[in-house]
């Protein structure tokens, strides 16, 4: 309907992912980092995860459109709830492999005969595992035993799993996921958008189906969108998508908040939309707040390789002296207990007792400190080394 009062070639904004409108935002930058770092190893498994809608189906299309089939054979496949006997029989479908009967055991000959074909043949296999999220852990388990076949020291298959955030909980905390945790070599978190990446993204697009300044967009209406979609690129393009077609409808050249308020409040009564405010973005702020001294900047893609590297050198120190510290209080303890330890604990007085139980509380706390404080310096460091890294090396996507 919008697309020929507008002239447009095609719709811009919809919901289906489709490489061909790839945006590469920051952390889709970052993710497709990760995973030509993790392709290029050739083994084991590589992880994004992200909210729904954050765009890991469009990237995942996007890296599916540009690999070098002469090279990589991938198939992809969607998981319900499967168990490991069913979960063997999809993959070997998603390969295009034929197996007589249900038994796990011919599935699974079928596949390693397919690897060492195909590696025969100097290709490697990629598996992509979409909603990973509905695995069963005797599932899970099974994909970890398919990353096992070999070709001599050769691996023959690698596995990309994509996932909702609980599956990266799942993943990090689940005691019988240990062995797969060893086996992840690159995992990324999709985050938002960032609010300056909504115009782009937006013009973008359009730009994709010959938009040629109709309509024009009240410069408010990206930073309202921000607080209507908190980034998420799918409720982005469900917003724009009714803005167009109002627009469309009522003659108008030019989309304004008036607009956006009258489609945000019929996708709310709708119940097709839940306004939330935009989710917080780990910068290098956060470290900071930790007592660091770190370059920041309101665009860190553009921090210098030089301040990156002082930021990394200033990160590694400020680990060493917060291990030191952690050490010393240990050490005060061990010998505050001692002290009472030798007088009798029974019958120390009770302010060595209070003295004692402080310095342990005390302890605690800076522990949970510690755990809180390595996640966000282990983060930061991350993102530093990225910047240093992106200059001096070109990525591989396949």
């Amino acid at each position: 309907m919008f697309d020929n009062f507008y002239g447009f070639t095609g719709r811009p904004f919809q919901l289906t992912p489709d490489p061909a409108f790839y945006f590469e935002s920051l952390t889709h930058r970052k993710a497709l980092s990760y995973l030509g770092y993790g392709l290029a190893q050739g083994e084991g498994f590589i992880v994004i995860t992200g909210e729904v809608g954050a765009g890991k189906s469009t990237l995942v299309a996007h890296l599916m459109a540009t690999i070098d089939r002469n090279r990589l054979t991938a198939a992809q496949i969607v998981t319900s709830r499967l168990d490991s006997g069913e979960l063997v029989h999809v993959v070997a479908q998603a390969f295009g492999l034929s197996v007589p009967g249900q038994d796990k055991a011919s599935a699974l000959g079928a596949i390693e005969k397919f690897l060492h074909d195909e590696a025969r043949a100097g290709r490697r296999c990629l598996l992509v595992v979409d909603e990973s999220q509905n695995l069963a852990l005797g599932a899970l388990e099974e994909l970890r035993m398919l990353s096992n076949f070999q070709l001599g020291s050769h691996p023959l298959l690698q596995i990309l799993l994509l996932g909702q955030p609980e599956f990266r909980d799942s993943l990090q905390g689940h005691p019988g996921l240990e062995q797969l945790r060893q086996r992840v070599i690159a995992a990324h978190h999709l985050d938002a958008m960032e609010p300056g990446e909504m115009e782009p993204y937006i013009m973008h697009r359009l730009r994709l189906v010959g938009w040629n300044g109709n309509p024009q967009f009240d410069p408010r209406v990206f930073a309202e969108l921000y607080t209507a979609t908190g980034g998420v690129p799918r409720r982005i393009n469900q917003i724009v998508n009714r803005l167009l077609i109002l627009g469309a409808v009522e003659q108008r050249q030019h989309i304004d908040g008036v607009m956006l308020a009258q489609v945000l409040a019929e996708l709310t009564a709708d119940g097709g939309l839940q306004i939330a405010p935009a989710p917080s973005q780990p910068t290098l702020s956060t470290a900071a707040a930790q007592g660091l001294t770190l370059p920041t900047s309101a665009q860190p893609q553009a921090i210098p390789a030089q301040f990156a590297a002082e930021g990394l050198t200033q990160l590694q120190a400020a680990l060493a002296q917060r291990d030191s510290q952690i050490a010393e209080l240990q050490q005060a303890v061990i010998e505050l207990a001692n002290q009472g330890d030798t007088s009798g604990l029974e019958g120390a007085d009770a302010a060595h007792k209070a003295a004692i139980e402080v310095m342990q509380e005390r302890l605690a706390k800076l522990e949970s400190r510690l755990i809180e404080q390595d996640r966000t310096i282990r983060h930061t460091l991350t993102m530093l080394i990225e910047w240093i890294e992106r200059d001096e090396a070109q990525r591989v996507a396949a």
